[in-house]
């Protein structure tokens, strides 16, 4: 299936490593030229800007703190000036702390939220000038924001608040955007893999149908499709991948 993003431009958080950079990958496989926006995992970025480059696309590279909504006003005008526009707006920047909930202190709450939600509506809002007519947003959440997460309630609760971002968006934007949500089960990313070291050494095979983790591309498959005009009549969506363990 051709995916209709050849010569499109998105920008890509979370770029640096993990879905983030394995979206940026796939985007550029499918055409398109991408913004790699990171935080502080330069090297990172500039391994996933050779990816792109390798698919013989233009990339670029976007730093900025993206739970500091002026420096996310910045750099996103900055690129959105530099590139002309975006087609596609993919929101991957997260950050987890495995913590029990009562050992969760306001900074490290403050943290994972500035991050998980606040950053995601910073970087949407920043962006909403520079997305072009029939643009696509994806966000990021997780399985954590249908179920809970006992020691890491922060993260659940954050991601819980970008699906119900992702609805209103959804209706302030239509019909010139489409905004949808893609929830990820627990991928075998730098982030994921801490998550999995938390977890029994059988947590997999006795609460997953798949009985296993995702890879990184798993998850950004999902995502390219629904920043494309492939997925042209979805919108508010929220796509489920997590080897079943969340059936609703």
């Amino acid at each position: 299936m051709d995916l209709g993003l050849r010569d499109r431009v998105a920008l890509v958080t979370g770029a640096s490593s993990g879905i983030g950079a394995a979206t940026a990958r796939l985007l550029a496989e499918e055409g398109a030229d991408v913004v790699i926006a990171f935080g502080r995992d330069e090297i990172g970025a500039r391994q996933t800007m050779a990816s792109v480059e390798a698919a013989g696309r233009r990339a670029w590279l976007c730093c900025f703190d993206i739970a500091d909504a002026a420096a996310v006003e910045a750099a996103v005008r900055a690129a959105g000036a530099q590139t002309g526009g975006f087609d596609a707006l993919i929101l991957c920047a997260g950050h987890n702390l495995i913590t029990p909930l009562a050992d969760i202190t306001p900074e490290e709450w403050n943290a994972v939220v500035g991050v998980n939600l606040n950053g995601a509506f910073y970087t949407l809002r920043a962006a909403i000038p520079f997305l072009r007519d029939g643009a696509a947003v994806v966000t990021v959440a997780s399985v954590a924001a249908a179920t809970g997460a006992p020691h890491h309630a922060h993260y659940a609760a954050a991601k819980a608040g970008l699906v119900n971002l992702t609805k209103s968006a959804a209706r302030a934007l239509a019909p010139r955007v489409r905004v949808n949500c893609v929830a990820p089960g627990i991928a075998l990313t730098p982030m994921g893999r801490e998550t999995v070291a938390s977890l029994p050494p059988d947590y997999a095979r006795m609460k997953l149908p798949l009985q296993r983790y995702a890879e990184p591309d798993e998850i950004a498959r999902c995502i390219v499709f629904l920043a494309s005009p492939a997925a042209s009549f979805v919108t508010g969506a929220t796509l489920d991948v997590n080897g079943g363990r969340d059936m609703r």
